[in-house]
C-alpha cells in the first residue's frame, strides 16, 4: 500500500475533529485500539424484510465481520436500500439508480478504506456494483444465495418460473386455487432469492464473472453453512484489498465484461443482465454496446440445465459444481481472458484452475451443451426497434422463432390484464400481442410486464406459446416467445407508438429482425399525429427518473450518473 488510508483523515485526526470522531464511535464500545490505523471495512446490506431475498443478509454481516477482525481490520455495518422486486411498486427498477446514489455517496462520505457489498434481490446486485465502480474504492461482494429448491408434491418447483405455470394451470382449469395457495409455501421455504436462473441468480454469477465475487460463492444456498463460511473469507479478503490496493477500476475491464457476457449465455441467464452490465459500464467509462451482447454470445453454447429454460434449480448448481465448473469450460475452449484480474488478485484462469464437475446433466459439456452455440440472448433490429430489441431465445418456442402475424395492441399492460379473459377477445394462435408503455421513462421504470400471460380462450384452445412484444422488461424467472426492451420506448414515440391493431409484425430471430410491415410514408403520417402522453409526474424522484433516465441500449442508468466520481475524502466542517 502506498498512500494512506481514507479513514486516517477521520480517526487519525487530532484536535477537536479527531475527538469527535472517536468519542462518539466509543459509545457503541469500541475500545481505542481500533483506531490504530488498521483499514476501515464497510458492511453495505440492504437487508430488509420488506425485501424478502435480502431478509437474512445480517446473518452474512456477522460473517463477514468475522472475517475483517480475523485480518486486523475494523468493521462497520451500514444499512441501504433495499430494492426488492417482490413488492416494490410500480417496480424496483425504478429505484435501482437511487440505490445505486445512495450507496455510492454513503462509501464516499465515511471513513472506510474498503466495502463489503451485501445484496440479494435482482437490483442490490446491481446497484451496489454500479456505486462501487463510481466510487472506486476496494470492494467485494457477497450476495446472499438463492433459496433450497421448491418441493411440491414430489417434484421440483422453481420460483418465479412456476408462479407462471400455475397460473396458467389454474387458467385451464388444471389447479385448483387452494391448490395454488398450498403451492406458495412449497415454492419458498427458506431464506434466499429465487432459485431459478432468474434475474438474483443471474446478476450473482454476473458478479463472480466480472471478477467481483469470490468464486463458487454465487451459487451456495442462503441457509448452506458455507455461505457464511464464503462470507468470513470475503471479509479476510478486503483487508488485502485494501493493503494491494486493489479497487473496482482495476477489476471491472472491457475484459471482465466480455468475460460476463460469455458466462451469461453460457449459464442460460436473464435478459435483464444487459441492462445492468451496460449500467455498471457506463460507471467506468468502459466502452459496451448493445450489439456486443449477441456478438460475443453467438459462439457459446448453453451449459447449463437451469429453469426457466431447462430442468434444475439453483441448489443443483451448486452441487454439480457451480460457475467455477462453467468458466473452467469457458476458459478451457478458450472463450474466456484467462488473465483477467479478480477480488482474489489471481487471475480467472487460476481460479477455476481445480473446478470439478460432478454431475455433467446440470452442467453439460462444450462438446454436447444443452443448447447449442447461437441459441443464447438475440439483439434483434429492424424498423420497429432502430435501437434495438432482445429476445431470450432459450426460453422461446422453437416455433415462433421465425413469425409474422397480426398486431393486437395495447396502451399499457393493465389494458391488456382488463380483457385478457374475455372469452370474445379478437385474438387467435398467430396473433402478435404489443405491449407498450412500459419503457424507462412510459411507466416509468421499466417493469418485468413483458411476458403477459395468454388470453384465457388460447390457453383453454391449449396454445402454450404466442409472440410478445413490449418496450417493458421480462422477469428471469420467465419463459415465452417474448421481444423485450424495444427502443426507443413508445413514450418517446419511438415505431412501437405508432403500432396499430391490423398491421403485420415479423420476427425473423435467425436473421435478428423485427419488422413492422407497414410503409415508410404510412409511418412518416402517423408520427406526424402522434402525440406524446402527458407527464405522470411532476414532482419527486419518480420526476427525476423521468427526467434523466436512459434508454434500455444505454443501462437505463441517469445521464448525470455516467463515469466514475471517485473516493477523494470530502471536506471536514468540524
Amino acid at each position: 500500500m502506498t498512500g494512506e488510508l481514507r479513514s486516517r483523515a477521520w480517526f487519525g485526526a487530532t484536535g477537536r475533529a479527531g475527538m469527535i470522531y472517536r468519542s462518539w464511535m466509543r459509545n457503541q464500545g469500541f475500545g481505542a485500539g481500533v483506531f490504530d490505523g488498521r483499514p476501515v471495512i464497510g458492511i453495505a446490506t440492504s437487508a430488509s424484510e420488506l425485501a424478502p431475498c435480502n431478509a437474512h443478509l445480517h446473518r452474512v454481516a456477522e460473517a463477514v465481520k468475522r472475517g475483517v477482525w480475523q485480518a486486523g481490520g475494523f468493521p462497520l455495518e451500514f444499512p441501504t436500500m433495499a430494492t426488492g422486486e417482490t413488492l416494490m411498486r410500480p417496480t424496483a427498477m425504478l429505484y435501482r439508480n437511487l440505490m445505486a446514489m445512495e450507496v455510492e455517496e454513503l462509501i464516499r462520505a465515511n471513513p472506510l478504506d474498503g466495502v463489503v457489498l451485501l445484496s440479494g434481490c435482482d437490483k442490490t446486485t446491481p446497484a451496489m456494483l454500479m456505486a462501487a465502480a463510481s466510487v472506486d474504492v476496494p470492494a467485494i461482494m457477497v450476495t446472499g444465495g438463492p433459496m433450497l429448491n421448491g418441493k411440491y408434491r414430489g417434484t421440483d418447483v422453481g420460483s418465479g418460473t412456476h408462479v407462471w405455470k400455475f397460473e396458467e394451470d389454474l387458467k385451464a382449469g388444471r389447479m385448483t386455487q387452494e391448490e395454488c395457495f398450498f403451492a406458495e409455501g412449497c415454492m419458498a421455504r427458506s431464506n434466499g432469492h429465487c432459485m431459478t436462473m432468474g434475474t438474483a441468480s443471474t446478476m450473482a454469477c454476473m458478479a463472480e464473472a466480472l471478477g467481483m465475487q469470490l468464486p463458487g460463492s454465487a451459487a451456495w444456498p442462503a441457509v448452506d453453512a458455507r455461505r457464511f463460511e464464503i462470507a468470513q473469507e470475503a471479509g479476510l479478503r478486503v483487508v488485502d484489498m485494501v493493503r494491494e490496493e486493489l479497487r473496482p477500476s482495476r477489476i471491472l475491464t472491457r475484459e471482465a465484461f466480455e468475460n460476463a457476457i460469455r458466462v451469461n449465455a453460457a449459464i442460460g441467464g436473464s435478459t435483464n443482465a444487459i441492462i445492468h452490465l451496460l449500467a455498471i459500464a457506463g460507471r467506468l467509462g468502459v466502452k459496451l454496446e448493445l450489439d456486443d451482447f449477441d456478438a460475443l454470445a453467438r459462439v457459446v453454447p448453453t451449459l447449463v440445465d437451469l429453469m426457466p429454460s431447462g430442468r434444475f434449480l439453483m441448489e443443483d448448481f451448486c452441487y454439480a459444481g457451480g460457475l467455477p465448473v462453467v468458466m473452467k469450460r469457458l476458459v478451457d475452449a478458450g472463450l474466456l481472458h484467462a488473465g483477467s484480474v479478480t477480488v482474489t488478485g489471481n487471475d480467472v484462469e487460476a481460479n477455476v484452475a481445480g473446478a470439478e464437475c460432478f454431475n455433467d446433466e446440470v452442467i453439460t459439456k462444450i462438446e454436447s451443451p444443452f443448447q447449442p452455440a447461437g441459441t443464447g440472448t438475440a439483439v434483434l433490429r429492424g424498423n420497429l426497434c432502430p435501437g434495438g430489441a432482445v429476445i431470450k431465445q432459450s426460453a422461446a418456442s422453437e416455433h415462433l422463432l421465425t413469425h409474422r402475424g397480426r398486431a393486437l395492441v395495447f396502451d399499457s399492460a393493465e389494458e391488456y390484464h382488463a380483457v385478457c379473459d374475455d372469452p370474445d377477445l379478437d385474438v387467435d394462435e398467430n396473433t402478435v400481442l404489443v405491449i407498450r408503455g412500459a419503457g424507462p421513462k412510459g411507466y416509468p421504470g421499466m417493469p418485468e410486464v413483458s411476458n403477459v400471460p395468454l388470453p384465457q380462450k388460447m390457453i383453454q384452445a391449449g396454445v402454450t406459446d404466442m409472440v410478445r412484444v413490449c418496450d417493458g422488461r421480462m422477469s428471469g424467472t420467465g419463459y415465452g416467445t417474448v421481444v423485450l426492451h424495444v427502443t426507443p420506448e413508445s413514450a418517446l414515440g419511438g415505431p412501437l407508438a405508432l403500432v396499430r391493431t391490423g398491421d403485420e409484425i415479423t420476427l425473423d430471430v435467425p436473421s435478428r429482425e423485427l419488422t413492422l410491415e407497414v410503409d415508410d410514408a404510412e409511418l412518416d403520417r402517423r408520427r406526424a399525429e402522434w402525440v406524446a402522453p402527458e407527464p405522470a409526474h411532476t414532482s419527486g424522484y419518480a420526476w427525476l427518473y423521468t427526467q434523466h433516465v436512459l434508454q434500455a441500449d444505454q443501462g437505463a442508468d441517469f445521464d448525470f450518473l455516467l463515469g466514475s466520481r471517485g473516493h477523494a475524502v470530502p471536506r471536514d466542517s468540524h
